[in-house]
């Protein structure tokens, strides 16, 4: 618990002098916690003695105590208050920045890092642990450090005033560790299986939501909904397994506690009996009995939730310390464009996906890839955008390896418009300006006019400020990969990829966004992964694909007029075009 508490000290790292000064603010507050009890034993020993007519009772008496006990209450609220502003706001302030530091890894990792890992694990790492964190780390600090303060104060009172009461309660509390220790062992042997189906539900319920229109078109509700109830279940199974793990040892650490306090009480009521104690002070004794070990009997709910804790701890220690894929790179200003791939091989973990390739493509050209499927096309561009780095051989730009290039660096000198065009929740002109977040509200405007999206958004509600769905699903697909060229227009990249950019969308879309590519190609180096062979015939040069390997390269008329891939695909495109429903 206490190892736990440590951690969690040094995970605040720039804020750790604030919770040292809070745990100050915590001893004070134990104090005048304490204080109360004492004055009213002083008070009631006033009030024995005037009985007694040992000692008249004066009201400057009663008014001094009167004050002391304001004071001490003023005094406890004081404390908290200041220990509570003082540590309180650190978990949500570390958690804001542990979101950016996990951010800024996340777009440094390769793009390996996701398929290895499952997704429920990133994302709750984000989302669900860091919300986590932010509402429960600094309250178990809290809980377990301050409380053990305070008790600490409270049983140095209670040891002052009557020694054997103190040992009493000592003897309690150790005995009661010993029953959280043994809470504490099979809570950190369940926590990872807790946070395993935190995740497993995070990742169930992603893939039932994003594949809710493949389950509503093929009417399967009850094959695809077992994954997630399966979720579910096991989450309900592992929650059940630690509540009934955790009572046994919780009403012993309980039980203990509360003999201690009668324990307190006993030994009070004897000393008191033997004439050794005033029973003023016998009174304090069993006033302090019923809240000694207040602070410590939260620790057993205390000792589960720091064991979930250090399981996230050590989550996201993980994914700060996933290897980086431009770990090393240097921030390179390139003077030119041309690419080269030097006898690259790379493969998908086990899985071969190109094979000792090597072409060049000159600045300012536009070369055009095509192959089957799987032939590795959108592999290059992975290659080339640094997404993956290549097993074998080199990828260079501008004659600058890109392994020796941070991603931002190398990045900050490429368009990519993909097929699958991905928009985020927020306004239009915000997700333009993506491609450039210093772009004036003109400059937006004038490369959506660029891109031909320009007529459509100003009919939007609002205008460029109308919030798109997420994903872009308020938004036609054609509109959407229009708005993604136009903030590939506004990010002004000399080297352009376009993967794929008008494979799904219809004829009147897909002229506007041809136009619009004219546009954000122009003087540029152009990258064309299609599949539509009739919107590269005029491709500087085409490299043809197959199974991994370049198999072709040349213009579109000299490969037409060569037996291979490439005529067989031209062959393939004139039989599609006769093609009709029987």
């Amino acid at each position: 618990m206490f190892r736990i508490a440590k951690r969690l000290i040094a995970w605040t790292g720039a804020y750790k002098k604030r919770i040292y000064i809070g745990f100050a603010f915590a001893f004070f507050y134990s104090i005048f916690t304490a204080l109360p009890i004492l004055l009213a034993s002083e008070g009631l020993s006033l009030v024995l003695a005037d009985q007694q007519a040992q000692a008249p009772l004066e009201t400057a008496d009663i008014a001094r105590l009167a004050v002391f006990m304001v004071l001490a209450v003023l005094g406890r609220f004081l404390f908290s208050y200041l220990r509570a502003v003082t540590q309180e706001s650190v978990g949500y302030e570390m958690a804001a920045d542990e979101r950016i530091r996990l951010g800024d890894v996340l777009k440094r990792v390769s793009l390996g890092f996701f398929w290895q890992k499952n997704m429920g694990e990133v994302s709750g790492a984000v989302t669900t642990d860091l919300s986590f964190m932010e509402m429960f780390a600094m309250n178990m600090l809290n809980t377990v450090v301050n409380g053990l303060i305070t008790t600490a104060v409270l049983l140095a009172f209670l040891g002052f005033y009557c020694p054997p009461a103190g040992l009493t309660a000592l003897c309690g509390l150790l005995l009661s560790v010993l029953f959280l220790h043994l809470l504490e062992k099979r809570s950190r042997k369940n926590a990872p299986l807790h946070q395993k189906a935190q995740d497993d539900m995070v990742e169930a319920s992603i893939e039932y939501l994003r594949g809710m229109q493949v389950v509503k078109a093929f009417r399967q509700e009850g094959v695809a909904i077992e994954g997630i109830r399966n979720a579910y279940r096991d989450s309900k199974q592992i929650n059940i397994r630690i509540e009934t793990e955790y009572m046994p040892y919780n009403c012993l650490h309980l039980l203990v506690l509360k003999l201690a306090s009668v324990g307190i009480v006993a030994v009070s009521a004897q000393l008191t009996f033997l004439g050794r104690m005033s029973l003023p002070t016998m009174l304090m004794m069993d006033l302090f009995s019923f809240m000694i070990f207040s602070n410590v009997e939260i620790l057993s709910s205390a000792a589960h939730v720091l064991e979930i804790i250090d399981a996230t701890l050590d989550k996201l220690k993980r994914i700060e310390k996933a290897e980086r894929i431009d770990e090393g790179g240097e921030d390179i200003t390139l003077s030119s464009y041309d690419i080269q791939f030097r006898n690259v091989s790379f493969a998908y973990d086990a899985k071969p996906v190109l094979r000792n390739v090597s072409f060049t493509i000159p600045q300012g050209s536009v070369t055009a890839i095509v192959g089957p499927s799987g032939s590795g096309k959108t592999t290059i561009c992975n290659l080339l955008a640094r997404f993956y780095d290549v097993n074998e051989g080199a990828v260079t730009v501008g004659g600058c390896d890109v392994r020796e290039m941070t991603c931002d660096s190398l990045l900050q000198n490429l368009s990519m418009v993909f097929q699958k065009v991905y928009l985020f929740h927020d306004t239009v002109e915000n997700n333009l300006r993506f491609g450039n977040p210093d772009a004036t509200r003109e400059e937006v405007v004038e490369a959506a006019k660029k891109a031909r999206c320009h007529d459509f958004i100003v009919q939007l509600p609002s205008g460029y400020d109308t919030v798109i769905g997420e994903g872009g699903s308020t938004l036609s697909g054609g509109e959407k990969q229009r708005i993604s060229i136009a903030r590939a227009i506004l990010k002004n990249a000399p080297i352009v990829i376009l993967d794929e950019a008008t494979a799904s969308v219809d004829p009147e879309n897909e002229h506007l966004i041809q136009q619009a590519i004219s546009e954000l190609t122009e003087k540029k180096t152009v990258i064309v992964i299609a599949h539509r062979l009739a919107t590269i015939e005029h491709a500087d040069q085409i490299l043809v694909l197959e199974e991994g390997q370049l198999v072709q390269r040349g213009t579109h008329e000299q490969l037409s007029a060569q037996s291979g891939l490439y005529q067989r695909f031209l062959h393939i495109r004139r039989q599609v075009e006769d093609w009709s429903i029987a």
